[in-house]
C-alpha cells in the first residue's frame, strides 16, 4: 500500500513534462510564466519532503501521510478545473508539497514491518522516486495526445483519493517517537533557503547566469542557509538535527544522492530528447513524444524488477557496497549510450542500465540513512536524504541545458543541439555517478553496523529524555 501510494505521489515529477512545450498556448500565457509549471513543483517538494519528515516524527506518520494525499487531492483538483496559469500554480505547488509522503514512507516502514522484510520494503518504495518518474512520462505523453490535458489531473485527483483512503483505513497508528515541538522559523529558513538556491540553479539558463536576479537567488538562498544551519546547530528541538547530519555515513550518503540524482535525471532529460530529434539531421532519431516516452518506459519498470534484487544485495553486502554498485552500474549505462545510439533500441538499453542502477542506488541510500539515525529522527533523515536527490535532479537539468545549447545546428529553421552535446552529456553523467560511488567508499563498511545502529538508538533514547526532562 504504501509503494503503491509513493508511486502515485512520485508521478507527479514528470506529469507535465511532455506537454511543457504546449503549455504557453494551453494557458495562453508566455513561455517565462508557463515553465514555473514544472519549476513550482520542483520547489515545492523539495522543500516539502525534510518537513514532512520532521511533522512526522513529532505527530506520527500516519497523519501526515494522510494529509499528504489530501493536499495532492486538492492540488490534482484545482489543475483539473482551471486553465490559466495562476491556479495551476497554486495546484502544482501543492501536487509538489505531496512529494512528503514518500520519505515518511519510508521512515514508516522502519516502524511496521518486521526486521527480515525491511529491506525489500525500503528497496520498493525507494525505486517508486524513479518509476514514478520514468512511468509518468508515456502515461502522460498519451493521455496528452489522444484527450484533453486536463484528463492528466482528473486521473491523479483519483489517485490522490485512493491513496488518502488506504493511508486512512489500511495504515496502523504508531504513536510518535520524537517528542518535542516543530522548529517553524527553522523550516521558514530551510524553505527560503532551498527556494533560492533550487530557484536560482533551475532558472538560471532562461535567466542567465550573470543576470541580477539569478545571482540574488543563488547567493541569497546560500545565506540564508548559513544563517539556518547556525540557528538549527544551537536550537534544543531543531528541524535537523546537524550533530546527526554531519557523521561521516550520514553526510556521505547525503553528498552520493546529489551526485546519484544527478546521473538518475539526465537520462530523462537528454535520452527523449535525442529520441525525438528529426531524423533528417544524422544522428536524431524522429520519435514522437509518446513513442520516446514509450522508450522510455522499460527503464521505470527495470527499477521495478530490480527491486527484490535490490534487497537481497542489501543483505549480502550491505548499503555502502550497494549504493556504490548502484552509482558504478549508473554509468556504465552512460557509457553505452556514449558508443551506441544510432537507434531507439540502443538509447532504451542505455535507459535500462541507468535505470537498474538507479533502482540499487535508491534502495540503499535510505537503508543507511535509517541505520545510521536514531529512530526519533528517521523521518527527517530520510527527508533530507531525499531533498539532496531533488538537488541533483535540479542541477543536473540546468547542466544538461547549458551543455545542450552551447552548440547547435539548423533543422530546417529550428536550432537543435549538435551530436556532440549528447555524448558531452552521458559522459558528465557517467562522471557523476562515479563520484558518487567513490565517496560512498569512505563510508565506514558494514560490519561496524550493529556498533553504529546501537548508538544511535542510544543516542536518540538519550537525547529523548533531556527533552522530557526540559518539559
Amino acid at each position: 500500500m504504501l509503494g503503491f501510494s509513493s508511486l502515485c505521489a512520485s508521478l507527479m515529477q514528470s506529469l507535465v513534462i511532455p506537454i511543457q512545450p504546449d503549455l504557453p498556448r494551453m494557458l495562453d500565457t508566455s513561455p517565462s510564466n508557463a515553465s514555473w509549471v514544472v519549476t513550482a513543483t520542483l520547489l515545492a517538494g523539495g522543500v516539502a519532503m525534510p518537513v514532512a519528515g520532521r511533522l512526522a516524527d513529532i505527530h506520527g506518520r500516519k497523519p501526515i501521510l494522510v494529509a499528504s494525499s489530501l493536499i495532492l487531492a486538492v492540488g490534482s483538483l484545482i489543475c483539473a478545473l482551471f486553465s490559466s496559469v495562476g491556479p495551476i500554480l497554486i495546484g502544482r505547488v501543492l501536487q509538489g508539497i505531496s512529494m512528503g509522503y514518500i520519505p515518511v514512507a519510508i521512515s514508516f516502514v522502519r516502524e511496521i514491518v518486521p526486521p527480515r522484510m525491511r529491506n525489500s520494503a525500503v528497496a520498493g518504495i525507494s525505486a517508486t522516486l524513479g518509476v514514478g518518474g520514468g512511468l509518468g512520462l508515456p502515461l502522460a505523453a498519451w493521455i496528452a495526445q489522444d484527450y484533453d490535458w486536463h484528463m492528466l489531473f482528473w486521473l491523479t485527483t483519483v489517485l490522490a483519493l485512493i491513496m488518502a483512503a488506504l493511508s486512512l483505513f489500511a495504515l496502523p497508528h504508531r504513536a510518535p517517537i520524537a517528542r518535542g515541538r516543530f522548529d517553524a522559523l527553522g523550516a521558514a529558513g530551510l524553505t527560503f533557503g532551498i527556494v533560492g538556491i533550487l530557484t536560482g540553479v533551475s532558472k538560471g539558463n532562461d535567466w542567465g547566469w550573470s543576470a541580477p536576479s539569478t545571482l540574488l537567488t543563488l547567493i541569497g538562498g546560500c545565506l540564508i542557509l548559513l544563517g539556518w544551519g547556525f540557528y538549527e546547530a544551537r536550537h534544543p528541538q531543531p528541524l535537523v538535527d546537524l550533530r546527526t547530519a554531519v557523521r561521516r555515513p550520514i553526510l556521505l550518503t547525503n553528498a552520493a544522492a546529489l551526485l546519484i540524482g544527478f546521473g538518475m535525471m539526465a537520462q530523462a532529460i537528454v535520452i527523449p530528447q535525442l529520441l525525438q530529434l528529426p531524423a533528417e539531421t544524422g544522428y536524431g532519431l524522429g520519435q514522437t513524444i509518446l513513442q520516446a516516452g514509450l522508450w522510455m518506459a522499460p527503464g521505470g519498470l527495470m527499477m521495478l524488477v530490480f527491486t527484490p534484487i535490490s534487497s537481497r544485495l542489501l543483505t549480502a553486502l550491505g548499503g555502502r557496497a550497494t549504493l556504490t554498485l548502484g552509482a558504478f552500474v549508473i554509468a556504465a549505462g552512460y557509457v553505452f549510450a556514449v558508443f551506441f545510439a544510432a537507434a531507439p533500441w540502443h538509447l532504451m538499453v542505455a535507459s535500462c542500465i541507468a535505470s537498474a542502477g538507479v533502482g540499487i542506488g535508491y534502495a540503499a541510500m535510505p537503508t543507511l540513512i535509517l541505520e545510521n539515525s536514531p529512530a526519533s529522527e528517521a523521518g527527517a533523515g530520510v527527508g533530507v536524504n531525499s531533498l539532496m536527490r531533488s538537488m541533483g535532479t535540479t542541477t543536473a537539468g540546468a547542466v544538461m541545458a547549458i551543455v545542450l545549447t552551447s552548440r547547435t545546428v539548423q533543422s530546417g529553421t529550428v536550432p537543435v543541439p549538435d551530436e556532440t552535446t549528447f555524448t558531452i552529456c552521458f559522459s558528465i553523467a557517467a562522471a557523476a555517478a562515479v563520484a558518487g560511488g567513490l565517496i560512498v567508499l569512505f563510508i565506514r563498511s558494514a560490519h561496524h553496523r550493529t556498533q553504529v545502529i546501537g548508538s544511535s538508538e542510544e543516542f536518540g533514547s538519550a537525547k529523548s529524555e533531556r527533552l522530557g526532562a526540559a518539559e
